[in-house]
């Protein structure tokens, strides 16, 4: 009987971890939805919550790498336990601060949060617990469920606007994150790797992948993600509030509920994350038979197509759930093929670790798209300069993402 035989798909490990993600992603998702809130009650530029959120990504990218070496030396539900601490803890502080400066600092701790519960920690468990032939659509099911959380979280922020203020909303996001944590005795992966990748140290395969020219190009590749994602999840719904035209009464969406631009920009969040359900399911059912390089850098040039096309027409509300449906389908495809093709090529053993290294070139990106969409909408008024961005690095990371060696680097040492 094969492993593949043995293990099943829908595993405790898939079906706990796939609901950690999706609870830490619905908070972190709906944070563009306090911009306008809490610039509104404090008099502050655009630019000073936008800092403060890309802070936080900031804050996830450094904490990703770190929080996989803790993964991988104390075991993941360590890990995981003091993630979902960090991110309560913060939400918590952060619901009392009243400057810029105060909401800066704590979203550190938010970041780290995130980095605790999220796809470093998370993906490398189910890609542990999932057989082989598994394995890529597995990760595409986990990342997927990321996703639910932003179709669920940005409206859920909303409707709580409606009964209190941004703070409570904080404060309840803080326990709905400790609450999570009844799914962590759930969470047992197997140590899934071969005998040769058990003997080799951290520090071995870490000096292997940084002397690979394929692990730099992967890396450089995912900040065009990192930028694009956060961009659009910080900054989309006031976007849209803003510069979309007026909702008639008689329309459709009218008809649906939608009856104002602020509505919009929220259901498009919404929306964003439903299509990616889809779009992240079906990038990981195709990684296990395509070569995952040529699908990276086709989910790429669809992202740049996709955007520049939406600024260059006019901005109604159709053309903004357009928009949304067709990013979104490829909003996080890239995730089970990135995380796959790491394991793929440097082994499941110190994924977390490796996949964590990745992963802070992603929020470098996120960090640039944050701040620059609030800055540069102080300087213009607009987000154009800031979209335009987005649009130049997705080809870049397309092309990039073609040289990658898609073989397991033990062969390529062996040959």
């Amino acid at each position: 009987m094969t492993n593949s035989d043995r293990t099943p798909f829908f595993t405790p490990v898939l079906i706990a971890g796939s609901l950690i993600l999706m609870t830490g992603f619905a908070i972190r998702a709906s944070f563009g939805v306090f911009q306008i809130p809490i610039a509104e009650e404090f008099g502050w530029l655009r630019s000073d919550f936008s800092l403060a959120i890309a802070v936080q990504n900031l804050a996830w990218g450094i904490g990703q790498p770190i929080f996989g070496a803790i993964a991988e030396k104390f075991g993941d539900r360590r890990a995981i336990i003091l993630g979902a601490l960090t991110y309560a803890l913060g939400l918590v502080l952060s619901s009392y601060a009243t400057s810029p400066g105060e909401h800066q600092l704590l979203e550190i701790l938010v970041g780290f949060g995130v980095a605790g519960t999220g796809f470093g920690v998370i993906l490398a468990m189910v890609g542990r617990a999932a057989s082989e032939e598994h394995r890529s659509l597995t990760l595409g099911v986990a990342t997927a469920a990321g996703s639910m959380g932003q179709v669920i979280g940005a409206p859920i922020a909303e409707y709580l606007l409606g009964f209190m203020n941004w703070s409570g909303v904080f404060v309840v996001f803080a326990v709905v994150i400790i609450a999570a944590l009844m799914l962590v005795p759930f969470l047992r992966a197997p140590r899934m790797a071969s005998k040769a990748e058990l003997e080799e140290s951290m520090s071995e395969i870490l000096g292997k992948a940084f002397r690979d020219p394929s692990f730099t190009l992967i890396f450089l590749g995912f900040f065009s993600c990192g930028y694009q994602l956060a961009f659009v999840t910080a900054h989309f719904p006031a976007f849209v509030t803003e510069a979309c035209s007026a909702i008639a009464p008689t329309s459709n969406l009218a008809a649906l509920g939608i009856t104002t631009t602020s509505r919009l920009g929220a259901v498009a969040i919404s929306l964003v994350g439903l299509a990616n359900i889809a779009g992240t399911i079906l990038a990981g059912y195709l990684g296990k038979t395509f070569v995952r390089k040529y699908l990276l850098a086709i989910i790429y040039t669809g992202r740049t197509i996709v955007a520049g096309a939406f600024i260059l027409l006019p901005m109604t509300p159709v053309t903004v759930l357009i928009f949304s449906g067709a990013m979104g389908f490829l909003w996080l495809a890239t995730v089970p093929l990135t995380s796959g093709l790491i394991g793929y090529i440097y082994g499941m053993r110190y994924m977390g670790t490796l996949y964590g290294i990745v992963f802070f070139s992603h929020q470098i990106g996120s960090f640039l798209g944050v701040w620059l969409g609030g800055k540069l909408f102080d300087i213009y008024g607009n987000y154009n300069a800031v979209w335009w961005v987005g649009v130049g690095v997705g080809a870049f990371s397309a092309i990039i993402s073609l040289p990658i060696k898609e073989v397991p680097l033990r062969n390529r040492v062996a040959a």
